[in-house]
């Protein structure tokens, strides 16, 4: 066993009893998580209404403080929100779309939230353009390089595809984007926490994601972040009473934005998400990115070639320097071979049109990455995946 497997599997209880190799899709959860929420309990059931002024109203910048240098930001300019959808819409609805800049533009291999999301803003006389990946799997980077033009207000765009892995070459369109004028706001929920991200380094405006995955925050916590010099111009209409520069002071219409990143909040928080949420990034912090990212490229490379060895299909790239912390296997029957596999607490997640996706964090063990493969092997052999075709 590693030093990180040694050092932080005691912090995370169902790792006892389960091989965890789903951490991109739900992290495991820490022991401190427990922890807060009791204590969010506490302070609820002891300080009632007067909680709101010990440290509730400003959870959702304190919360984002602490996430923000795992994106590269600077504090003040992340700020917590529900989820992505709720992030990506108050931010898409603080852009014009005024001709002749109207046009939302991403591919059509971005996750389903995302292009419901967008492709909803047609019936605000948005043109909305999905560009077509040849195969679905991969990002179809040059047919977007030559869409971006003067008409583009927006890219939205993922810094790993969550079918596959498959790191996506956004400095390079972030570069185009800047000299056509467009925004650049880039879905990193596949990336933060297993990959290094730095907003700066990127060239990306806006960044939105969550703690669900590899932050092992749980769900209720998503965020977004702003390039400062954008936000006195940006001005969302998903807003509520928290955006407003003084929400206590029940101000009739119109809205007074706050001067910050504030002006990105909307109604009351979710505070107990907020809770559950920082002892992963804690503990994510802690540890390092670099740590993990160095950690995944190996393991991850394990599983590849001992899949490889068996001839099952892989949906990932090759390249550690071209995927992130995922690895998709598609062996026979991928589907009901993955259900089998969480009957055994073997826990992994099937995507149809890619296969099984297999994901070790910083507190797995090379023996778990066998086991996965192994256990494949096994129920392949002795048949047990019928019991779940249909």
């Amino acid at each position: 066993m590693d030093d990180l497997a040694r050092r932080w599997r005691p912090e995370f209880p169902i790792l006892e009893r389960t091989t965890y190799m789903v951490s991109h899709s739900l992290g495991a959860m820490p022991r401190g998580a427990a922890e807060a929420l009791a204590q969010f309990a506490e302070a609820w059931g002891s300080r009632g209404i007067r909680a709101w002024a010990e440290g509730w109203w400003d959870l959702p910048r304190a919360t984002g403080d602490l996430l923000a240098p795992l994106v590269g930001a600077a504090p003040g300019t992340v700020v917590m929100q529900q989820n992505v959808t709720i992030a990506l819409g108050i931010l898409l609805s603080a852009l014009d779309f005024r001709p002749p800049r109207d046009r939302l533009l991403l591919a059509d291999v971005e996750f389903p939230t995302t292009l419901y999301l967008c492709q909803a803003h047609v019936r605000r006389g948005i043109r909305v353009e999905v560009v077509k990946s040849e195969d679905g799997l991969t990002y179809p980077t040059e047919r977007v390089l030559e869409a971006l033009d003067e008409t583009t207000a927006a890219l939205v765009v993922s810094h790993a595809l969550y079918k596959t892995g498959a790191l996506v070459d956004v400095p390079a369109l972030a570069a185009r984007a800047q000299q056509a004028g467009a925004l650049v706001v880039l879905d990193a929920y596949q990336s933060v926490g297993v990959l290094p991200v730095d907003v700066g380094r990127l060239g990306v405006d806006a960044l939105v994601g969550g703690s669900v995955k590899w932050l092992c925050g749980g769900p209720g916590a998503g965020y977004l972040w702003v390039r400062p010099e954008l936000v006195e111009r940006l001005e969302p209409v998903l807003t509520g009473w928290a955006a407003h520069a003084t929400p206590f002071a029940f101000d009739p219409p119109p809205t007074r934005y706050a001067a910050d990143h504030r002006r990105f909040l909307t109604g009351t928080p979710a505070v107990a998400p907020l809770y559950a949420a920082r002892p992963g990034y804690e503990i994510v912090g802690a540890v390092g990115v670099g740590a993990i990212r160095a950690k995944s490229r190996r393991q991850t490379q394990r599983l590849l070639e001992a899949a490889r060895a068996r001839g099952y299909a892989i949906r990932s790239p090759a390249d550690p320097e071209a995927r992130g912390g995922v690895v998709v296997v598609d062996p026979p029957h991928a589907a009901e071979v993955a259900h089998e596999l969480e009957a055994r607490q073997v826990l992994v997640d099937h995507r149809p049109g890619a296969g099984i996706r297999i994901a070790p964090h910083f507190y797995s063990t090379d023996e778990e990455c066998d086991t996965v493969i192994g256990t494949i092997d096994a129920i392949l052999a002795d048949g047990s995946w019928r019991r779940h075709a249909r």
